[in-house]
C-alpha cells in the first residue's frame, strides 16, 4: 500500500492525470488505465479494484455534467441500459476474486479496451442520437454490468463500441451515453463490495486529485471535439502492454 508522497504514489499520480484526460475525452472515466497502471507498478489486487472505482466515480461525475451540459446525454436512450447493469453491478462487486482469477480476467479486459481504441482510432465522426432497442439494451447492460463489477471498471470499454458497432449512437453521443453508464455501475459496484472500501490506500487523496483535474481537462476537450486518432492508438498500446503483463507474467 503506498504512502501519500511516496515515489510510486507520485508516479501513479502522474500516470492517473494523464489517463483521465485521455479518457475523459472520449467519454470515459479510466478505470482500464488505472487498473493498467496499477498492475504495471504492481499494486495489490484487492487494493485495485476498490480504487478503481473510486477514481472512477469521480471522473465519470465530472465527464457525465461536461458531456450533458454539452447536450450528449440523453436519459431516456440511457435508461434502459442502466435496468440492466445497475443490479448485475451490485451482483459482480460483491463477489471478490481470487488474485490467480482477477489478474487475467482484468487482463482480457485490459486487451478488449486495447483493440476498442485500436478499432476506432480513425472512424468516422457521425453523429445522431442514441437508439438502442430496448430488450437489446436491458440484456446488453446486464452482461456489461456483471463484468464491470467484477472487475472494477464502469463498462463503458464494453458499451462504447457495442453502441457504435451496432449503430446505436454517434460518436460523441455514445462518449455521453457512456461517461453516464459508467458513473451509474461504479456505484452500484463499490456498492455492492462495500468492505472493499477498507483497502483503499493512503494515497487515495492525492490520485482523487490528479484525476479530477484530468477529467476537467478531458471532458472540455472531448465534449468540443473527439480526441486525435494518436490519442486512442496510444491508450491502445498502454492498455496492451499492461493487459499481457496481467496474463504473462506471475
Amino acid at each position: 500500500m503506498n504512502d501519500l508522497l511516496s515515489p510510486e504514489s507520485l508516479l501513479l499520480a502522474a500516470l492517473f492525470l494523464v489517463s483521465a484526460i485521455l479518457y475523459g475525452s472520449v467519454g470515459h472515466a479510466g478505470a482500464s488505465a488505472y487498473l493498467a497502471a496499477m498492475a504495471l507498478t504492481g499494486v495489490a489486487p484487492e487494493v485495485m479494484k476498490p480504487t478503481a472505482l473510486v477514481l472512477n466515480i469521480l471522473v465519470a461525475t465530472i465527464v457525465t455534467v461536461r458531456f450533458g451540459r454539452a447536450g450528449f446525454v440523453r436519459p431516456r436512450s440511457l435508461l434502459p441500459f442502466l435496468a440492466g447493469s445497475i443490479p448485475a453491478a451490485f451482483l459482480g462487486g460483491a463477489v471478490t476474486l481470487p488474485g490467480e482469477v482477477y489478474r487475467p480476467l482484468v487482463g482480457a479486459v485490459l486487451l478488449v479496451a486495447a483493440a476498442r481504441f485500436g478499432w476506432t482510432a480513425a472512424r468516422p465522426r457521425d453523429e445522431f442520437a442514441p437508439r438502442a432497442p430496448m430488450p437489446a439494451a436491458v440484456t446488453s447492460g446486464a452482461g456489461i454490468g456483471l463484468l464491470a463489477g467484477l472487475t472494477g471498471t464502469g463498462g463503458g470499454i464494453f458499451l462504447t463500441p457495442l453502441l457504435l458497432a451496432a449503430g446505436w449512437a454517434g460518436t460523441r453521443f455514445a462518449a455521453g451515453t457512456s461517461a453516464a453508464f459508467i458513473l451509474a455501475n461504479s456505484i452500484s459496484g463499490l456498492a455492492g463490495n462495500y468492505a472493499s472500501v477498507g483497502s483503499l490506500p493512503p494515497a487515495l487523496p492525492l490520485w482523487l486529485l490528479a484525476v479530477a483535474i484530468g477529467g476537467v481537462i478531458g471532458s472540455e476537450l472531448g465534449s468540443r471535439r473527439m480526441p486525435a486518432p494518436w490519442v486512442r492508438r496510444a491508450l491502445a498500446a498502454v492498455l496492451l502492454l499492461a493487459g499481457l503483463k496481467l496474463l504473462l507474467l506471475p
